[in-house]
């Protein structure tokens, strides 16, 4: 297995045809945003190849803050490969590709989830690869999430949090931000409606 950068080609195969069926509209990116954000230096894709070096199987997506932070974005499987561990492969791989980087994540919190147990079984995940729970919570277009992150060190809440708000409003109007972004969020208070990210 090998995590790479693909072409633009294989980035717009790979979103049409297996994050449209994997991820809600309130959760999913548009391409053009995320080739938009890539083009100016913002986004960086990987994506796994198969053993063959030519199938793309899964796709680790980080959007880029200050030098040495990174968001993971997206974190995707293609169908007939989920259960085969690929996800954690990316997660192993994904370090090495960046090294010295704290990259920090969000799952979606089981107390609001639509599906609980699921929610339950991604942050459990996670946690198996590695990543480590911070202290504070989001909700981002009324999604509730849990903040991980995976570093070589342990990061003060209060820094991963700056770096976090960092990524979103350097890509968010101050309107927007306002309206969509919580960081951190009450993790007692139910988020608000979801709403598509190109709101």
């Amino acid at each position: 297995m090998e995590l790479r950068i693909p072409t633009r080609e294989a980035l717009r195969d790979f979103y049409n045809i297996h994050m449209k069926e994997a991820f809600p509209p309130a959760e999913l990116k548009p391409l053009s945003a995320i080739e938009r954000m890539w083009r100016d230096g913002w986004y960086k894709p990987y994506c796994l190849y198969d053993d063959g070096g030519t199938e793309v199987v899964g796709c680790a997506f980080l959007w880029l803050g200050h030098d040495g932070w990174g968001l993971l974005d997206y974190l995707c499987v293609c169908a007939a490969r989920r259960n085969d561990g690929l996800g954690a492969v990316m997660l192993r791989l994904l370090p090495k590709a960046e090294p010295g980087m704290v990259i920090f994540g969000e799952a979606e919190a089981p107390v609001h989830a639509p599906d609980p147990a699921m929610a339950e079984r991604r942050l459990g995940f996670y946690r198996r690869c590695g990543l480590r729970a911070a202290g504070y919570d989001t909700e981002i277009f009324g999604v509730h999430y849990k903040t991980l992150y995976l570093a070589e060190r342990n990061v003060a809440d209060e820094e991963l949090m700056a770096e976090h708000r960092f990524v979103y409003q350097n890509s968010f109007t101050p309107e927007k931000y306002q309206m969509f972004v919580r960081i951190p969020c009450d993790p007692e208070i139910a988020p608000g409606q979801q709403v598509a990210w190109d709101q």
